[in-house]
């Protein structure tokens, strides 16, 4: 067989003036100049090369082909007379002797130009995938993804971790989110499910006696997607640690990612070791977010005693006439309504009502919940929004807020986690969008700490779970039990649970294990699930910790959004080879489709209402 090439794309030099060489690649563009001259880009996995055509015999040939077809071109390399500063192989052009078409394009008319493919509508990006990634800007994504777990498996490698990989198909377990189910041929009526984490094997790893653990592990989530989370399918850098506690895990994540951000990002700065704690509640009152872009300088204060008598009804702490009146009855006068009012102070600001107006409407869109504002005047006089209703409190909000002339002030009102999550929007809506509000070109982590143990259920109304059912409570039994008797509020009771946090994107929680099974026991109880529903949900681990566990915590920082935050791309789809579309349809391989009826009479199973693919 003939070789194929002897360099490729991105190779040739002007120590290789003279040579003959021989190249395979991609037709990607052809430009005619007249009088027999034409150029050619010929284009591969590792960069283009010029090829020059002088005479009309070869312009003849190239022109007889199409666009994207590979070809295999034979030549020699000469110095060109314009050289191109701007890419690699731009001091140098291939003369050609022959070319051969080693694979025809067959369509005249291509679904987008491949050069300019992240302009072309998504569905045609998604379907004809295998072009999109032959730009080059879509194909270096994929090879920052691979350098980047190639550098993590490296360096969790040096740290004394083990790569053991975990079961795929497993069984199916409450960990928050729906269960992708497979069928079991041999188990009639029976389900495996992949696994939405390998939480269990990674603990039961430790009970066996495995130090250190890590895979990039594959999760498997029936969840809708957005521009951080992607359907189906993702990846995390799972890992688990025995004998450890949480200042072990933050140690080893402290040295393993700097390195690589420093190294793979788009930017230059990182936070380097201690990251910053902040405990849960702190980041809820002061970034009306758990997950804090410490990038923006604006912060959140809480003006509810100084605003609540001001006359402006959605900030009214109770009850007045008029509003028992407007209500119909639903109401009664001097009822203390459970109201908070949130304010961000924006310095020196400068932008006109129009951006105001625009900017709180994003705001808005957002919260789903209304927001509001006034300013301080070069005069020192509140104006615009709802002034009138603070001016005649002036001095007193002015004092409060440490106002100065040049400051807009944006508010939020509403139950405690509505108000809280609507000043989060206006952190980060106006820090980025006021100049001056956000040092964007860096990476800022911080651990998120002490999260609550417990909350009351929206739709039950009683105490559940707040986060990871498998956390250590802080204090252990005792402080379990101290709640069981009356003598603390279990909402109090805070986990040894944490989650790191770059750049406002939350890259992974984590936990200290709850590895003892009395407290394992006490804890469900708090939640009305006995030992029988411990026992009967999670069997292989609470049999396992019966034969003595060892402490144990562990961390799953998730690979995607990591890889998203170094190429700064804004979704996490321009990162993944071969994503869905935000319906968890692969459009390209035509998934999920219909199977054959013998398909599922050989799984025992009868579809009952079956979509057309009109209507699916």
């Amino acid at each position: 067989m003939v070789q194929s090439r002897t360099h490729n794309c991105g190779e040739l030099r002007m120590e290789n003036v003279g040579e003959s060489v021989v190249l395979a690649g991609w037709l990607e563009n052809m430009r005619e100049v007249g009088s027999g001259l034409s150029f050619v880009v010929l284009r591969d996995f590792y960069g283009t090369t010029q090829i020059v055509l002088e005479t009309e015999e070869m312009v003849s040939r190239f022109k007889a082909i199409t666009k994207e077809s590979t070809i295999q071109v034979k030549g020699t390399v000469r110095e060109r007379s314009s050289k191109n500063p701007k890419q690699a192989t731009g001091d140098i052009e291939v003369v050609p002797e022959s070319v051969e078409v080693l694979g025809r394009c067959r369509y005249n008319e291509l679904p987008f130009e491949i050069n300019h493919s992240r302009e072309a509508d998504e569905t045609a990006r998604l379907k004809y995938r295998y072009l999109d990634l032959r730009n080059p800007e879509v194909k270096n994504n994929i090879i920052l993804r691979c350098n980047v777990v190639a550098a993590l498996r490296q360096s969790m490698t040096e740290h004394g971790f083990l790569e053991i990989t975990t079961p795929i198909l497993t069984a199916s377990s409450p960990e928050g989110a729906r269960d992708y189910l497979v069928p079991a041929r041999k188990h009639p009526g029976k389900f495996y499910a992949l696994p939405q984490a390998p939480q269990q094997f990674k603990q039961l790893l430790m009970t066996a006696g495995f130090d250190r653990y890590f895979q990039i592990a594959p999760c498997f989530r029936d969840e809708d997607a957005r521009g951080d989370r992607s359907p189906g399918e993702f990846y995390q850098l799972d890992m688990e640690m025995a004998f450890a506690t949480q200042e072990d895990v933050f140690a080893v994540l402290e040295d393993v990612l700097p390195p690589i951000f420093a190294k793979y990002g788009k930017y230059n700065r990182a936070s380097e070791a201690p990251f910053m704690r902040i405990p849960y509640l702190e980041a809820m009152e002061k970034y009306g977010t758990d997950k804090p872009d410490l990038r923006i300088d604006l912060t959140v204060q809480d003006v509810t005693d100084t605003l609540a008598d001001c006359g402006f009804g959605p900030f009214a702490t109770v009850v007045s006439a008029e509003m028992a009146e407007k209500s119909g009855g639903a109401l009664t006068e001097g009822t203390e309504l459970d109201t908070h009012i949130k304010a961000v102070v924006i310095s020196d600001f400068k932008e006109s009502r129009k951006f105001i107006d625009k900017t709180i409407g994003d705001v808005e869109v957002q919260a789903g919940n209304k927001a509001y504002w006034f300013r301080m005047d070069e005069n020192g006089e509140l104006v615009g929004g709802i002034s009138k209703f603070v001016a005649p409190i002036k001095d007193s909000v002015v004092s409060a807020l440490s106002l100065k002339a040049g400051d807009l002030v944006v508010l939020s009102s509403g139950k405690l986690s509505q108000a809280q999550k609507t000043a989060g929007v206006i952190v980060k809506t106006f820090g980025a969008a006021v100049p001056g509000h956000m040092d964007k070109e860096q990476y800022t982590f911080c651990w998120i700490v002490d999260f609550p143990m417990y909350e009351i259920g929206e739709e039950s109304g009683e105490l559940e779970f707040c986060h990871n059912p498998f956390s250590m409570p802080s204090g252990g039994l005792e402080t379990l039990l101290k709640a069981e008797r009356g003598e603390i509020d279990p909402l109090s009771i805070t986990a040894d649970q944490y989650d790191l946090v770059c750049n406002g994107v939350e890259l992974s929680s984590g936990a200290v294990r709850n590895h003892d099974p009395e407290i394992m026991i006490k804890a469900f109880e708090m939640v009305r699930l006995g030992e029988d529903d411990v026992k009967s949900k999670f069997p292989a681990m609470y049999n396992a910790f019966c034969y003595g566990a060892p402490p144990h915590a562990g961390i799953a920082p998730g690979v995607d959004r990591m890889v998203m935050l170094l190429a700064g791309e804004d979704s996490i789809r321009e990162i993944i080879p071969f994503p869905m579309n935000k319906n968890a349809q692969d459009v390209m391989m035509g998934a999920p489709g219909f199977v054959t009826d013998r398909q599922l009479e050989e799984l025992h199973i009868k579809v009952t209402e079956k979509e057309t693919e009109e209507n699916g």
